[in-house]
């Protein structure tokens, strides 16, 4: 019989860290990240307590440590140390200056509990790793954005908002509710409760030209960010139909799927592909003429027309 035992030490163990790294742990959510039954997670629980780990819980709550209990720092594996320079990374890209330099203080002390020889194995990688930076995520104006909404979520705190949206030169200023950040299609966004317009509004964080963290508390209960993101809305949308070159239908995979891609098939050399399209007289013939000389219209007529309407504006400005 396969003896369980150093298998039930390692996941232990890992139960114990996290306790540590939350105010509560549930049962349910350990027993799914170790893929095990609820009665295994019991009796792992038991054997901690035996061994003299102050752990409390509450029926329907969860489980905790007593406050001040710690271990002492723990040794990491190489691909956890792999793992750590890929997060390093991408926070460094991906987050504003503020957070950016929480997290590299971060680092530093978690750098500094490594083993040496996995100290020299980080160095002689991390050099070359490269994250290479396209548009800007942020307002120069306000490096602080994510920050700011962290510690309001986190306090339920409202926020002053300064913003500029995108068709618009006028910013305006209002107070909000962050529910929720979300990352999409590279750019990074926040979903609140807007006080000026009294319902829930997305915003970009590159169009934030200030926020701010005011001492007013949160006035709604919200639900979880993707009760909101996951709600069906109602647009008007209109079949379209091309048929794209097979050599050029891949690189259009992961953009399509933003102009309501519903299907495709083959035909011939080429693929057909059918969208319920929500913006058919400007943001889909624009995408469309990014790759239109490898690919046909064939419905509507309309979008042949737009099309070729904004063909012949641009014409006007090159001649």
């Amino acid at each position: 019989m396969l003896d369980e035992t150093p298998k039930r030490f390692d996941r232990i163990v890992a139960i114990l860290i996290q306790l540590q790294s939350k105010k509560i742990v549930k049962a349910q959510e350990l027993a799914n990240r170790f893929e095990v039954s609820l009665r295994t997670i019991y009796r792992d629980i038991r054997t901690l307590e035996a061994s003299g780990v102050p752990i409390y819980s509450e029926a329907g709550v969860g489980y905790a440590l007593m406050e001040g209990y710690r271990l002492p720092p723990v040794m990491f594996t190489t691909e956890e140390v792999s793992s750590f320079i890929a997060a390093e990374k991408l926070m460094q890209k991906f987050t504003d200056p503020v957070l950016g330099s929480h997290y590299a203080s971060a680092m530093y002390k978690l750098k500094s509990v490594l083993k040496s020889t996995d100290k020299d194995w980080l160095s002689n990688i991390e050099s070359r790793i490269l994250m290479q930076t396209q548009d800007p995520m942020f307002n120069d104006n306000s490096p602080n954005t994510l920050a700011v909404l962290f510690e309001s979520i986190s306090e339920k705190k409202q926020i002053l908002l300064t913003y500029k949206t995108f068709d618009k030169e006028e910013t305006t200023q209002r107070n909000l509710e962050p529910v929720g950040v979300f990352h999409d299609h590279n750019c990074w966004y926040f979903l609140g409760y807007c006080h000026l317009r009294k319902d829930y509004r997305q915003f970009r964080t590159d169009r934030i030209q200030a926020i701010k963290k005011t001492e007013i508390d949160f006035t709604i209960e919200h639900d979880a960010l993707e009760t909101y993101l996951n709600k069906t809305q109602t647009f008007p949308t209109t079949k379209v139909r091309i048929l794209v070159e097979r050599k050029i239908a891949r690189y259009l995979a992961f953009e399509r799927k933003y102009h309501g891609f519903v299907s495709e098939k083959e035909v011939g050399d080429h693929i057909e592909m059918t969208f319920m399209c929500k913006d058919i007289e400007n943001g889909f013939p624009r995408w469309f003429l990014m790759y239109g000389d490898h690919a046909t219209i064939l419905e509507p007529e309309l979008l042949k027309t737009k099309t070729l309407e904004l063909l012949d504006r641009n014409r006007e400005r090159l001649l």
